[in-house]
């Protein structure tokens, strides 16, 4: 009885640390693709001012009552980003 609990013991020894070997590969691998997507592929600069485009696709009173349709209509859930006509 006493070689099969020290077996199970080793089995189960054995096991947790193949996981936890696995699991730091698994986040010391993300850790380096992330560091190597930012440094080879960096993120876009963001559009300065979003108001702007609004104001030259419609007058400002067309915006302003799209945004407050859209927003009474969703709950203030959504933004109006882009105006543009079709």
């Amino acid at each position: 009885m006493e070689s099969t609990l020290l077996e199970a013991l080793k089995l189960m020894v054995v096991g947790m640390s193949t996981v936890f070997l696995v699991l730091l590969i698994i986040i010391w691998g993300g850790k380096l693709l992330i560091k190597a997507v930012n440094r080879f592929a960096p993120e876009d600069e963001p559009v300065e001012n979003k108001a702007s485009n609004l104001k030259t696709a419609v007058s400002p009173s067309v915006a302003k009552a799209i945004e407050k349709a859209v927003a009474q209509l969703t709950g203030d859930q959504a933004q109006v980003i882009e105006i543009k006509k079709l």
